[in-house]
């Protein structure tokens, strides 16, 4: 039997706890580890062939369909390295029986970070000054404070809730909205609990921390962004799909809003997208759970599910 990792920052070479504790329970079961070849989110079709005999995976950002679901005749647990599971096919997994988990709040304030550095470069149009001045220009660009404005978060888990304290230390009034909200928290830390539309039209700021479903898909759209402040900043650290990054693009370009923050994208890589000709556009490269911190948590949380699963114990994270 095989065991398959295909985060990328969990490698053949990876050292520290938990890939020792990898090596260790597949020695003991006699598995093989495989790691990812490519360096990158794995398609449908380079999954179909690694996953061949594997009894578990752990899984990074791959595209894990019901065809390879079911080709993975040995299959029994697949362990994401991170939260989201909204690139595996929950139904195909769960009609075979094989579990998934994840590792919620691992990563938790590596993205609330970013998610902040975004505001922080996008509010000041920082990567742009940085390139003028390096190429030996000497520009003046009027930015906004974030002193006293308001952020609208939109999804108060663990990362909405680390971007919310950040933002209060910047004197922010801090608006959330959450289908699912815990109002008891939200009061008692200043939040003020807010409906999708109220929070949309009265933030200076939005940030985006919720999973992409059916639901949520394009839930920043034209119409959505119309409605925004005229200089409202936008900043995604959660999924591509979030946001019609055309309609974006429009708005950008017309001024109606003032910044966007992405660390993901509706395709990952994005190519060349027009939205990188525009200034007030931040972007980096799906990284915001890559710090040694998070790396290090996501993965001891990823190998113990595993073992958890293929030992045959309960899982805490196992999704229902």
């Amino acid at each position: 039997m095989k065991i398959l990792v295909t985060a990328t920052s969990f490698k053949a070479d990876s050292t520290g706890p938990a890939a020792e504790q990898l090596r260790r329970f597949a020695a003991e079961r006699g598995s093989e580890i495989l790691y990812n070849p490519c360096g990158r989110p794995l398609s449908e079709d380079e999954l179909i062939p690694l996953l061949k005999d594997a009894e578990g995976c752990i899984a990074g950002l791959d595209f894990i369909t019901k065809k390879a679901i079911d080709a993975a005749v040995s299959l029994r647990v697949i362990s994401r390295y991170g939260a989201g599971v909204d690139r595996v096919d929950l139904a195909a997994a769960k009609a075979r029986n094989i579990a998934v988990c994840n590792t919620p709040g691992a990563n938790a304030q590596a993205v609330a970070d970013l998610a902040f550095a975004l505001i922080l470069a996008a509010a000041r149009r920082i990567p742009a000054l940085d390139r003028k001045t390096r190429e030996g220009q000497w520009p003046r660009s009027t930015g906004i404070e974030l002193y006293g404005k308001r952020i609208g978060i939109l999804g108060l888990g663990a990362v909405g809730k680390g971007v919310a304290k950040r933002a209060q230390g910047f004197s922010m009034e801090v608006l959330a909205y959450d289908p699912y909200i815990n109002a008891r928290y939200a009061e008692e830390n200043h939040i003020i609990v807010s409906g999708f539309d109220a929070l949309i039209a009265g933030s200076d700021v939005i940030s985006l921390h919720l999973p992409l479903t059916e639901e949520t898909r394009y839930i920043i759209n034209a119409g959505v962004m119309s409605r925004m402040k005229r200089g409202a900043i936008i900043i995604n650290t959660a999924r591509g799909g979030l946001i019609d990054e055309d309609a974006a693009y429009g708005l950008l370009k017309s001024g109606h809003l003032g910044g966007l923050g992405l660390d993901a994208y509706e395709k990952e890589p994005p190519g060349q997208s027009p939205l990188f000709e525009l200034e007030n556009v931040v972007v980096t490269p799906h990284t915001a759970s890559h710090t040694a911190e998070a790396t290090a948590n996501m993965a001891a949380m990823s190998v113990q599910n595993l073992i958890d699963v293929l030992s045959g114990k309960e899982c805490p994270c196992r999704l229902p």
